[in-house]
């Protein structure tokens, strides 16, 4: 099964190694970049990822990065951290569309439970997006009657069956 991989952004690189440790115990695999750009590139619609990424970055902050992955992929699941918030940022971050905001200092416990939570809710979103894809491309009796198990495909059969045979 293609899993879904979390892309981190933090430029403290002792932050960044613990929280990339801590991802890739809890079963996560990480890709981990000291700034903001690189990530930006890596990220297009519907990849297969969730972003966790440092508020206060050089060069592009993780706000902006938030805005630019928006523009993007609406639905990908940003997570913004930062040591420096507050309350006014974090609602403001939500509001653009963050996924949650994590406070520093915050436990590998925590950190793993926000970025599973995302990466369920991506999972859905792509599943979401693969069945209308398949939908749209259905034609005839299998957009008709969904389905794929041996039930569905043999109902299938017979209908195609019975719909050939002439009618008196």
């Amino acid at each position: 099964m293609n899993e879904i991989e979390v892309i981190l952004v933090e430029d403290d690189p002792t932050v960044r190694e613990g929280s990339a440790q801590a991802l890739d115990l809890a079963g996560f695999t990480v890709r981990d970049f000291d700034s903001a750009e690189p990530a930006r590139e890596l990220l297009q619609a519907h990849c297969r990822a969730v972003l966790v990424t440092d508020v206060r970055l050089p060069g592009m902050s993780g706000l902006d990065l938030l805005a630019a992955v928006r523009a993007v992929d609406p639905e990908l699941p940003v997570i913004l951290v930062t040591g420096h918030g507050d309350i006014s940022m974090a609602v403001q971050a939500m509001h653009d569309g963050a996924y949650d905001f994590i406070e520093k200092p915050y436990s590998s416990e925590q950190l793993a439970e926000v970025v599973r939570r995302a990466a369920d809710k991506r999972r859905l979103q792509l599943e979401v997006h693969e069945l209308r894809q398949r939908l749209a491309h259905s034609q005839g009796i299998d957009a008709a009657l969904l389905g794929n198990v041996p039930a569905m495909r043999e109902l299938r059969r017979l209908i195609l069956d019975v719909a050939s045979q002439p009618a008196d």
